[in-house]
């Protein structure tokens, strides 16, 4: 074994959990008939949702890239493509913009694990490239002056925990969209949807993919905040980046008509009472083509258009 594996629960603060199963709006008696109200989200804080155009799922280029970069990575590895490679690894990509078009790839950073004695310049670096990168570059992209580094360091042959340990909910820029938007702060990983970091998060993603797939923005930001133990968020903002192809006032209108941004809404539209959080944990928890990910969806982009415009 190359780590120790400590499983400690308890149960969460009795005065936490008052707030999230009797809401502020309830407890006030300002509660409607509907059960929405009763839930308050878990906790207080910031959350961000993102799109743009810049590739066919609606993500920034650098961090949609990097993701598929990281999956060939593991599938050349289980398929035994490039055999001596080993669990660890992680990628970096680089793009080079006109505006916010991505017009080149710059550079691809490339950091896994491997057998030992495997040299880095005449077989790993040339088999990442052949197996992993050629395959995976874009199209539109120039990439002729791509620099691609491989295990910089050199010798990557310790990996996993008994090389480097300390992650803390997990790393919040590569779960999201890689530094291209803002975000609140609070990690994904651990919690379920009743913290808002996690499934106001998801909603934002929900609600930015869907103005950007109906057409009404190139580029779109929302960014939601909740007080503990309250049902109805505190604030929603949206920003358009002075891309919109509609008037703000009407595309926020349109949100406010389509979604639901209480808690126990959330959980109920993106139906994340499920055991999907697994698939989250690497490559990204925005971006995906899987089923699982809800809020991937562009379900609600022609309710949209048709009331923004």
């Amino acid at each position: 074994a190359t780590c120790g594996v400590s499983i400690v629960l308890q149960e969460q603060s009795p005065d936490i959990q008052a707030g999230v199963d009797h809401a502020y709006e309830e407890r006030m008696g300002d509660a409607s008939d509907e059960d929405l109200d009763t839930q308050g989200a878990g906790d207080q804080g910031m959350m961000f949702g993102f799109a743009c155009t810049e590739s066919d799922d609606l993500m920034p280029m650098p961090i949609w890239l990097a993701h598929r970069l990281a999956q060939r990575l593991s599938e050349v590895r289980k398929a035994g493509v490039v055999p001596y490679l080993r669990p660890d690894g992680k990628v970096q990509v680089t793009i080079g913009y006109d505006g916010h078009r991505p017009v080149s790839l710059e550079t691809i950073v490339i950091s896994t694990q491997h057998q030992p004695n495997v040299d880095i310049d005449t077989l790993l670096r040339p088999d990442l490239v052949q197996h992993v990168i050629d395959p995976l570059i874009p199209s539109d992209i120039d990439a002729e002056d791509v620099r691609v580094l491989v295990n910089p360091t050199g010798v990557f042959e310790i990996g996993g925990p008994r090389a480097d340990t300390g992650l803390t909910g997990r790393k919040i820029i590569i779960d999201t969209y890689g530094g291209m938007a803002r975000h609140g702060g609070g990690a994904f990983s651990g919690k379920d949807p009743s913290k808002v970091d996690r499934s106001g998060a998801y909603a934002c993603r929900h609600i930015a993919k869907n103005v950007v797939a109906a057409g009404l923005a190139d580029r779109f930001e929302v960014q939601v905040a909740y007080a503990i133990g309250v049902a109805t968020p505190v604030s929603i903002s949206i920003d358009a980046f002075g891309t919109e192809r509609a008037d703000p006032a009407r595309i926020r209108a349109a949100i406010d008509e389509v979604f639901d941004l209480r808690p126990a809404a959330i959980i109920r539209d993106l139906d994340l009472k499920r055991p999907i959080y697994q698939a989250t944990s690497s490559y990204g928890h925005f971006g995906r083509s899987e089923k699982s990910f809800a809020w991937e969806r562009t379900d609600k982009a022609d309710d949209l258009r048709r009331l923004a415009t």
